[in-house]
């Protein structure tokens, strides 16, 4: 199946336009690669925002005090500390 890709003419002022173009020479990737990257990297996280927002509606916070902060269960294994 072949992928269906779309153009955009994307304007940037110069300064931008050679920060885009050092960071993709450094990367060893082509300005239109690491620019598709950094679209998709931004659209991922505001994806993971929303879900997270999302999540946060449905929480119970009161209960998740109440599980933090119960009695009981066993200390950490002498491995498990931190230094």
């Amino acid at each position: 199946m072949k992928k269906q890709l779309a153009t955009y003419p994307l304007r940037l002022p110069e300064s931008p336009k050679a920060a885009v173009a050092e960071a993709s020479r450094r990367d060893g990737t082509s300005i239109d690669r690491f620019v598709t990257t950094a679209v998709a990297e931004k659209l991922s996280a505001m994806r993971t925002a929303e879900f997270f927002a999302e999540c946060r509606s449905d929480a119970d916070f009161e209960r998740a005090r109440r599980i933090l902060f119960r009695d009981g269960g066993w200390p950490p294994e002498p491995e498990d500390r931190l230094p």
